[in-house]
């Protein structure tokens, strides 16, 4: 089938990204306003509306953009060769234009100010590690099941995901696009903006370790004669 335009897909990956932010910030805020007090419970709420989330968004904008919502996603995309690099920039942009409209958005619902430095600390070696990890696990899932079972893969981001959440130390935010935005929301879900960097290094080396072990793993060859 024809890829639609690269408007199109822009438009896409934009409102996609939105959708899951607002999914991300708006649940953190119920979650937290909702739990009593109770942290744990707080985070099962943010974590199973996020899982669930990125499983109807994937199908929904998949066929479209490919339901990147993730510059890491977008860079190991055109590396493999399924999105032309003249289209990176593009991507990139609209995922974080995208990531701080759903930010917003969460913020209007919620009766926040429009957006807020967060003062949540996300320091430290265990949380870089742990978003190095996280990457490296949501990429992997991307890549082994888009090489082997596509039909599978908004299924298994949405089930890592919700996993990721509770066995990283940092609550697994393993998007460069997603951090940023996360940022400006002084709410559950945010970050110091101190703390960006570290995060967005962590996590394009963790999608760059991916890359390289699933090209060995599943040589492109290999999947096309399994397909």
């Amino acid at each position: 089938m024809r890829r639609p335009d690269l408007p199109r897909r822009l438009a896409a990956e934009g409102l996609g990204t939105a959708l899951l932010l607002a999914t991300v910030v708006g649940s953190g805020i119920m979650g937290e306003r909702l739990a009593g007090g109770n942290v744990a419970v707080a985070l099962l709420a943010n974590a199973l509306a996020t899982g669930a989330g990125l499983v109807a968004l994937i199908l929904t904008f998949g066929p479209i953009s490919g339901a990147h919502f993730n510059p890491a996603v977008t860079l190991v995309d055109a590396a493999r060769g399924a999105t032309a690099w003249r289209d990176v920039p593009g991507y990139v942009a609209a995922q974080v234009g995208g990531a701080f409209a759903g930010v917003a958005i969460a913020h209007v619902m919620f009766g926040e100010p429009l957006f807020s430095a967060s003062r949540h600390e996300r320091s430290g070696l265990a949380q870089g590690v742990s978003e190095v990890v996280a990457t490296f696990g949501l990429l992997a899932t991307i890549v082994g099941c888009g090489r082997r079972r596509p039909g599978a893969v908004p299924f298994a981001v949405g089930a890592y995901i919700t996993a990721a959440y509770w066995f990283t130390s940092s609550t697994s935010f393993a998007n460069p696009a997603v951090t940023l935005a996360r940022s400006a929301s002084d709410t559950f879900a945010g970050i110091r903006p101190a703390d960006v960097p570290m995060f967005i290094a962590a996590q394009l080396l963790g999608a760059a370790a991916a890359t390289a072990l699933f090209a060995w793993l599943v040589p492109a060859r290999d999947a096309e004669d399994a397909a």
